[in-house]
């Protein structure tokens, strides 16, 4: 359940320069979205965006995808290909589509955070001890993949530090040896893959947001706080903060100062029952076998989780994720409704980590092609320069799923995009880096 960043940030750039005229030749978007007439000016102005959608599922390499494009305030442009899942009759994959976001949950998380930033409810430097006293004595790892020996940590876990992940703590996805077994003891397992594996981890899981965050902080650290970026569960643990510093249940609090403002009617921690035929089946490849593991009809978003995973809990479809997008392009505003002031989504997507600490980028499709000084803002990723040629932009904000699920922003030149498909393990394709080159494309027509 491991998540790989890859924000698409030479797609939003390229898409930069074209991006008016694209624009110019969308028509307002009809009164009913879900109309054939938004995929039929879709197909027509990015064609290489379908042809590569419709070249991944020919090729049976997915069952179906669905991206989501926007430039500016223009009409939101939709691209979709095959099916939500494999079996006879499923439907076909489009804008309403539900998919698995998995840590495209955390930026959600941290826009939720800084919307009680804003109210001084929470200060970026506050101590977590502040909210959970139990972090006040932290012990930090001096061998972490080998051994629980430990020593006192010198520094308290603050705000800043969960919401980038350079609190010291780890993740059940990447700790190894005596820590993930410390992990697995304490049910410090914050996220679901399907029914079967979520009934066993809710064995030793805790069952509230608040009994989760104690757990952790029985936990050594695998370096000192403030000192290193390293891929955690500390958006999980924000959303305890979130509960505790709002007054109200973590979940409850995202529906109501973003989801509904934002119209985002279809992002859930649970799938109602009459929302669950646009689910989509989560498959696994062993090889270049592809087989369900998280079948739409049967999946663990069916049921309530122990408590709502602000690290990776979420299903949302392309049009939600897109107004989330479009809300950060804007500066915190959408259809007229402001969920955060401009200046606090502008500190959202910057880089917020500790100084001199460096964010790398995790897997081989991030930290081993990064073109361009990278940093952390809250829950999300963004670019502190422009790449070679603009490429990417700086100040593209964004994160992926485990799923293969990525979005990203540039708020300075208002490109977005989001791209959801449903398959362990995200980089098993390089449809990522493919989106690049057919939005690239796509833009280019409209220079010539």
């Amino acid at each position: 359940m491991r998540a790989i960043h890859l924000i698409g940030a030479s797609v939003a750039l390229a898409a930069v320069a074209a991006g008016a005229s694209l624009a110019r030749q969308a028509q307002p978007a009809p009164a009913n979205p879900a109309q054939p007439t938004v995929a039929a000016r879709a197909n027509s102005l990015l064609p290489n965006m379908q042809a590569l959608f419709d070249g991944y599922v020919a090729d049976g390499k997915m069952p179906g995808v669905t991206g989501a494009f926007g430039f500016g305030d223009r009409p939101t442009l939709f691209v979709s290909a095959g099916r939500i899942s494999d079996d006879p009759g499923a439907a076909p994959a489009g804008p309403d589509s539900l998919w698995r976001v998995y840590s495209m949950t955390k930026p959600i998380t941290g826009m939720a955070a800084m919307i009680l930033v804003e109210e001084g409810k929470i200060r970026l430097d506050d101590p977590l001890s502040k909210y959970f006293p139990a972090f006040a004595n932290m012990r930090v790892l001096t061998s972490p993949d080998t051994s629980l020996d430990s020593v006192p940590a010198k520094n308290q876990i603050t705000i800043r530090e969960l919401l980038t992940h350079t609190a010291g703590l780890s993740y059940n996805i990447i700790a190894k040896g005596p820590l993930l077994k410390e992990y697995e003891r304490l049910g410090i397992l914050p996220g679901a893959v399907n029914a079967q594996m979520e009934a066993q981890a809710r064995k030793a899981r805790p069952a509230t947001l608040a009994e989760f965050a104690d757990r952790v902080a029985q936990a050594p650290l695998i370096a000192e706080p403030g000192t290193k970026w390293s891929y955690s569960i500390g958006l999980d643990v924000m959303g305890a903060v979130i509960e505790k510093a709002s007054g109200m249940p973590f979940d409850r609090f995202v529906q109501t100062r973003l989801l509904d403002p934002l119209k985002m009617n279809s992002t859930y921690w649970t799938v109602p029952a009459s929302a669950a035929g646009r689910l989509s089946t989560n498959y696994i490849f062993v090889g270049d076998k592809r087989t369900p593991i998280d079948a739409g009809a049967a999946s663990a978003w069916l049921s309530p989780p122990s408590f709502p995973y602000g690290g990776a809990g979420l299903v949302s479809s392309a049009r939600d994720y897109d107004r989330f997008l479009h809300m950060l392009q804007d500066g915190g505003t959408l259809d007229g409704v402001q969920v955060m002031k401009p200046e606090t989504a502008a500190l959202a997507m910057s880089n917020l980590m500790p100084p001199g600490v460096v964010f790398g980028g995790i897997g081989g499709g991030t930290g081993g092609n990064m073109s361009a000084k990278m940093g952390f803002g809250a829950g999300g990723s963004v670019y502190l320069e422009d790449g070679p040629g603009g490429l990417p932009s700086k100040g593209t904000y964004g994160w992926g799923g485990a799923a293969g699920t990525v979005a990203w922003v540039d708020p300075v030149k208002k490109v977005r995009g989001t791209v959801m498909v449903q398959y362990f393990p995200a980089e098993k394709w390089p449809l990522r880096a493919e989106v690049v080159g057919a939005l690239t494309k796509d833009v280019a027509r409209f220079r010539r």
